[in-house]
């Protein structure tokens, strides 16, 4: 059945898409600096608990005054000038302050207060960040490769089309009222490594490196999501662009545009791209994009180039650059406080060129540090917290918010993935890296549907009482030939996962006990 374009009756919208009509969420810049005089508790209720969230401010129930703000950050790619700015702000809250880097190459900051934000937004347009169109249902942050322009192996150099894309979306960072509204989040990854890097397969829209009759371009994959209803892989566009950034643009604003016009929005929860693309069918649904773009699109190529396994860019590498390095840090679960950022700033300036990159497994990337200073910069007292070489467990653990700090979050998955890590990793020895990812909620944000080992929050009963558990989730798979993991066992208490882990290592990935 096709959507009907007639507009929707205002009964039969639910109640996003009627605050949506009333107001679009980015005109509340323009009210910013009297929320910031009235204070949050005078705020309308709309207002406070969703409209903000379209210039990235987060309004957290458990954290009642203290608000999330959400960057953009084009493929991970800071500068210690911008990280510098960023521990500032953090600093300035104490010990409610602290920054965690996202799924999505991505920080988030904490503990801001709403009266602050007039001051900090001005803080972020003078170092070049924003945090415009960063949450509800628009473009998020935007990932590429994270050693694209070092990787000596790399395909493709995603860091301008990265940006330019960002672009378009976001009009230079200004609100681009054309994608303020759509039926929902829509993500956007581009792939320029061998190992895919950025989990196309999770994205509503991939592009992923192929050869087309000797000729590099992107295969594009589309559809890709996680929600509490449902997590799909992405699928085949069945085309193929070249590297021409003004075709992966367009592209790319022909398959929002037709998302926005004819996306599901009567049920939020059958709202992303793909129920679209199930209601349509991929061929209708390409050539509705084609119609949009006034021309067609190649087939895709029989292949694409994704050979590797993916790498966590954990350790010292030498860059395409003669002579140069980059050093990826292990960030446990993605947690930095204003000293780290401070520090981390001030590394990347004495050591590098002043950049700092993050990568979808939380994790920190320093580039451009040369051969002659490299024993200097490992010595640094930071790679202690940070190490280069972190316990098997520990290495690949990423994690949620959890209830901490996010209202959705059923049980607490930071500080518990840590504490669990090192419980495991000093009771066994493990051949490799096991991946095992925490999400505090069915809301996936910590993906566990991508992991070796997944752990998704929930509520169990033991001994007549309610305790945080998990359901447990195997056989996901990233880099070349991925796919997702399936929930193996419900209702496992939290307080029993570690003879249970340990039995599954043990059976499943080779570990042996000390």
């Amino acid at each position: 059945m096709v959507q009907s374009t007639k507009p929707e009756t205002t009964n039969s919208l639910n109640k996003f898409e009627k605050f949506k009509a009333e107001k679009d969420g980015l005109a509340i810049r323009d009210e910013l600096e009297y929320f910031a005089r009235i204070g949050w508790e005078a705020m309308d209720k709309t207002d406070l608990e969703y409209r903000l969230k379209w210039v990235g401010v987060f309004y957290r129930p458990v954290t009642p005054g203290k608000f999330m703000l959400r960057l953009r950050i084009p493929n991970g790619i800071l500068t210690s000038d911008q990280m510098e700015v960023l521990g500032q702000i953090v600093q300035r809250y104490g010990d409610d302050g602290n920054a965690d880097i996202s799924t999505r190459q991505n920080l988030q900051l904490r503990g801001i207060r709403l009266e602050d934000i007039p001051d900090i937004f001005r803080r972020l347009k003078a170092v070049d960040l924003t945090s415009v169109q960063s949450g509800m249902d628009s473009v998020r942050n935007i990932t590429g490769s994270p050693v694209a322009g070092l990787d000596q192996d790399e395909l493709i150099d995603t860091r301008e089309l990265v940006r330019k894309v960002q672009d378009i979306v976001t009009n230079k960072g200004e609100g681009n009222y054309n994608f303020t509204n759509l039926p929902r989040k829509f993500n956007i990854a581009i792939e320029g490594g061998r190992d895919n890097s950025v989990h196309a397969e999770i994205n509503d829209i991939a592009f992923v490196p192929a050869y087309k009759d000797g000729e590099l371009g992107f295969n594009v994959l589309v559809g890709g999501f996680f929600s509490a209803k449902r997590c799909e892989a992405a699928i085949p566009l069945n085309a193929w662009i070249n590297l021409s950034i003004d075709k992966v643009i367009s592209l790319c604003y022909a398959i929002l545009t037709v998302y926005r016009d004819h996306g599901l929005r009567a049920n939020r929860q059958k709202a992303r791209l793909m129920w679209l693309i199930d209601e349509w069918g991929i061929n209708k649904f390409r050539a509705e994009v084609e119609a949009q773009l006034s021309h067609p699109l190649a087939m895709a190529a029989q292949e694409d180039a994704i050979d590797w396994d993916k790498r966590d860019h954990i350790g010292v590498f030498p860059q395409k650059q003669p002579g140069m390095n980059y050093v990826g840090l292990h960030i446990p679960v993605g947690r930095l406080y204003a000293q780290d950022m401070l520090d981390l700033a001030r590394l990347a300036e004495v050591y590098g060129n002043g950049e700092i990159r993050l990568t979808v497994e939380q994790n920190v990337i320093i580039p451009h540090i040369s051969t002659e200073n490299l024993e200097l910069f490992l010595a640094e007292p930071l790679l202690q917290k940070f190490s280069i070489n972190p316990k098997p467990l520990q290495r690949a653990l990423v994690s949620c918010t959890g209830a901490q700090f996010c209202g959705f979050a059923l049980i607490e998955t930071k500080n518990r993935a840590v504490k669990l890590g090192k419980a495991l990793d000093e009771l066994l020895n493990l051949p490799r890296t096991v991946r095992i990812h925490w999400t505090g909620c069915p809301n996936s944000c910590g993906q566990p549907q991508v992991a070796d080992i997944g752990l998704m929050g929930t509520k169990v009963r033991k001994d007549g009482k309610t305790v945080e558990g998990v359901d447990l989730y195997m056989g996901g798979k990233v880099g070349k030939d991925a796919h997702l993991g399936t929930c193996v066992q419900k209702g496992i208490a939290c307080e029993d996962l570690i003879p249970i882990l340990s039995k599954i290592l043990i059976e499943n990935f080779g570990a042996t006990a000390k």
